[in-house]
């Protein structure tokens, strides 16, 4: 089995959207896949609560528990544990975190994410754990160019030298849409943009988790 922790400090990131699109990812390509809500306002859980069709399985539980909940998944054959964590308590991160076979920081190109992203990273290298941040809530680019916002994200993320996965999830109005009806955008807009987005993160989690190659020692520099 193989844990990924979906984490972020500020809220408002997107922390939940990609934890339960993660989780269905992993479902829809055959995983046995547990979404493990860590977060106290249990927003996972709803949504997945709201699905009409067979999906991840979903538990509430919180920081102090994850590790019983873990082996427990282990016992039950899981394949993929995805843990959506509480935002702002460190404590309740890092028990995520060390955890984890990969932790997925969460921002948004704001300054303000930016500025709560070097503490969690700080986290994450200090508990030796590998880690990397996903852009999210980025504005699409035009015509192959990338507005100013996400530019200076990602200049400021060549500056903080911070491992960061290789595709960028926009502000879509399919994430939410997909959400509302406890899907992803994979099953509401197949041919869309927010889908192959999510594709592509969910291939790069598979191939680094799930894979033989190890990535981790290059993810804890």
């Amino acid at each position: 089995m193989r844990t990924i922790a979906v984490i972020a400090r500020k809220g408002g990131s997107g922390k939940t959207t990609v934890a339960v699109h993660l989780a269905i990812a992993a479902h829809l390509r055959g995983f046995g896949a547990l979404l493990a809500d860590a977060d106290p306002q249990r927003s996972s859980s709803d949504v997945l609560k709201g699905r009409r069709a067979p999906g991840p399985d979903v538990q509430e539980t919180c920081g102090a528990r994850l590790y019983s909940l873990q082996m427990s998944a282990v016992r039950s054959g899981v394949d993929a544990l995805v843990i959506d964590t509480a935002a702002g308590a460190e404590d309740e991160l890092a028990h995520a975190i060390v955890l984890a076979d990969l932790s997925l920081l969460v921002i948004r190109p704001t300054f303000l994410d930016f500025a709560a992203a070097i503490r969690t990273v700080d986290v994450i290298r200090r508990l030796r754990r590998p880690g990397m941040i996903v852009l999210n809530q980025a504005p699409p680019s035009r015509e192959g160019v990338e507005p100013p916002a996400v530019k200076k994200a990602q200049e400021a993320l060549r500056l903080m030298r911070v491992p960061v996965a290789p595709v960028i999830l926009r502000a879509r109005a399919a994430y939410q849409s997909a959400l509302e009806c406890g899907c992803s955008a994979e099953e509401i807009d197949r041919d869309g943009a927010a889908s192959a987005e999510v594709a592509e993160l969910w291939g790069f989690v598979e191939r680094f988790a799930f894979g033989k190659t190890d990535h981790r020692q290059e993810l804890r520099a």
